[in-house]
């Protein structure tokens, strides 16, 4: 790379750890056996992907049983949402305004399925009031989905308290966790989450690899959206993604021991990064500043248009909201539901700060963003 790219966009991907690239490179060419054959070199290839399992599950505090293997978090959504078993009586999904587009495009789905969809709203913060979630539950209501940390601003969601509520009223509780897992501890038992979502590009793992967790408790009300040969329990059909798997196994077991230490050196180069920039006139944070992420700003640029202000700044790679839409000229969804005009939504900038960010980088990306927003102003 050039000596001035920076890259502050690690809620979009992650570059894979080092560590984790050497774990897979065996199972492209030397371990290369099907897991599920019975032979002594599949059964050994069989035994890796089980230590990634329970790797997995050590991250999130649960059973290595309790894991599925999928493509990543898109999936894991669709078979949560759509694979969940029920009756007639129980058609009704309460989720929130601000949640992923992998979430809101498949209850959007499930509406055109014959489901009821309640969309929670957010307040200018992007918090969601408790009161009001409880008041949409009804006789009918099946499952309540709600993100762990939102994409594009890092605001985190009371989980526990979300899932507890679900459950005292009789419904079931889904976490998109994406932007959570691998940064946060996570014990799925004491939060009472039944299913979660997550991949392993987002805490420096591959591409192409996530999970889904399910609870023991409610395993045999999953339906399988992949039919073939019945791996993983008949979950989720098809040959193992070897390298993946051990990818995100070996992601799982790195996060555990270096959790802590990352998150405290990235939250002092976010905070860092946020000050500077919010020193430029007419700046300004969007979301809550304490219940969110320790890697994540939203900050609105008043007056620049955010798409003008990426092509200017080059190399320094932001996002301006969830990758997933960054092809767009649209506001983000997630600004929009929090109230904000779309001017001020088209003026925003999200910055995602990673654990081979460095100073310096902050302190150039700093540099060019005065500097950029300075001469736009301008209109020069």
């Amino acid at each position: 790379m050039d000596n001035d790219f920076v890259y502050l966009d690690y809620n979009a991907t992650t570059p894979v750890d080092p560590r984790i690239l050497d774990e897979m490179l065996p199972f492209f060419n030397q371990l290369y056996a099907n897991s599920g054959s019975a032979h002594l070199f599949g059964l050994t290839v069989k035994e890796s992907v089980e230590n990634a399992a329970e790797e997995v599950a050590e991250l999130i505090c649960a059973d290595s049983k309790e894991i599925i293997f999928t493509s990543g978090a898109t999936e894991s959504v669709n078979l949560a949402l759509k694979g969940f078993k029920t009756d007639k009586n129980k058609n009704h999904i309460i989720t929130v305004t601000t949640e992923h587009k992998a979430v809101l495009d498949t209850c959007a789905q499930l509406e055109k399925d014959g489901f009821k969809l309640d969309y929670l709203n957010v307040d200018h913060l992007g918090n969601i009031n408790l009161s009001e979630l409880e008041s949409l539950i009804n006789e009918r209501t099946l499952m309540v989905c709600i993100m762990f940390v939102n994409n594009e601003t890092g605001g985190i969601h009371p989980i526990k308290e979300i899932a507890e509520l679900a459950h005292r009223n009789g419904c079931y509780f889904f976490c998109d966790a994406t932007q959570a897992v691998g940064k946060i501890p996570i014990n799925v038992k004491t939060l009472h989450i039944d299913m979660m979502a997550f991949s392993a590009h987002k805490f420096y793992g591959p591409k192409g690899v996530g999970a889904l967790y399910i609870s023991s408790d409610i395993k045999n009300k999953i339906q399988p959206q992949i039919q073939g040969g019945g791996q993983q329990n008949n979950l989720r059909s098809g040959t193992l993604n070897v390298p993946g798997i051990v990818g995100i196994g070996k992601a799982a077991q790195i996060a555990v021991a270096e959790m802590e230490v990352d998150a405290q050196k990235v939250k002092k180069l976010r905070d860092q990064l946020e000050n500077e920039l919010l020193k430029i006139p007419q700046t300004s944070i969007n979301g809550d500043h304490s219940a969110r992420i320790f890697n994540t700003t939203n900050i609105c640029f008043e007056g620049i248009n955010s798409e003008e202000l990426i092509i200017s700044l080059g190399n320094i790679c932001v996002s301006s909201g969830s990758a997933c839409n960054a092809v767009t000229s649209k506001p983000s969804h997630v600004l929009q539901a929090m109230g904000m005009s779309d001017q001020d939504a088209l003026s925003s900038i999200r910055f995602s700060i990673g654990k081979y960010t460095t100073l310096p980088e902050i302190e150039l990306a700093v540099e060019k963003i005065q500097k950029a927003v300075l001469q736009l102003r301008n209109g020069s």
